[in-house]
């Protein structure tokens, strides 16, 4: 089953964000389905590549080469794209076997680019350090939700919870 994804009205638009664990943009084999899926448009060279999919997902995801080469390989050596020298530049084209495998799957492909497009509402608040709050943030809200828990139901318990977490909301907005 494909990780959860969800927001505030019910979709996260990035695997294995939530609840603390290391962020990821894209779940198991999506990268491979998303390079096959851009090349699907016509060749690219592995630079492009990566600057496309930092477009489409409004800066918020920025493929690294660590990550597009290693799959380029793979994807040639499975035979479901081949590259020419162009320019001086490797250039991939997808193959008939790597057309059928993209479309083995096209729901996870519209969900790629579509979570890709929802980023457009995040990418205001993801700076290159912002992935490195995540973790502190996670805790915060899991320890907002312990302590209503523990202490909600008494007198003004839930006040208290309420007033720590506003002071904490106050001084980030003051940065």
């Amino acid at each position: 089953m494909r990780n959860q994804f969800w927001d505030f009205a019910g979709n996260f638009p990035f695997p294995g964000v939530a609840f603390g664990r290391r962020a990821r943009f894209f779940g198991s084999g999506e990268i491979r389905l998303a390079i096959l899926s851009l090349l699907s448009e016509g060749p690219k060279h592995g630079y492009q590549l990566m600057k496309e999919i930092s477009e489409r997902s409004n800066g918020v995801y920025k493929a690294s080469a660590g990550s597009i080469y290693p799959t380029l390989q793979q994807l040639e050596d499975e035979g479901l794209i081949e590259a020419t020298q162009q320019n001086g530049r490797r250039v991939y084209n997808l193959t008939v076997a790597g057309q059928h495998e993209l479309e083995k799957d096209p729901e996870t492909v519209r969900q790629i680019w579509e979570r890709a497009g929802r980023c457009e509402d995040w990418s205001q608040w993801m700076g290159p350090d912002a992935m490195a709050v995540y973790g502190p943030l996670t805790q915060l809200f899991k320890s907002g939700l312990r302590a209503a828990g523990r202490v909600g139901a008494r007198h003004g318990g839930a006040d208290r919870v309420r007033d720590i977490l506003e002071r904490a909301r106050h001084e980030l907005d003051a940065l």
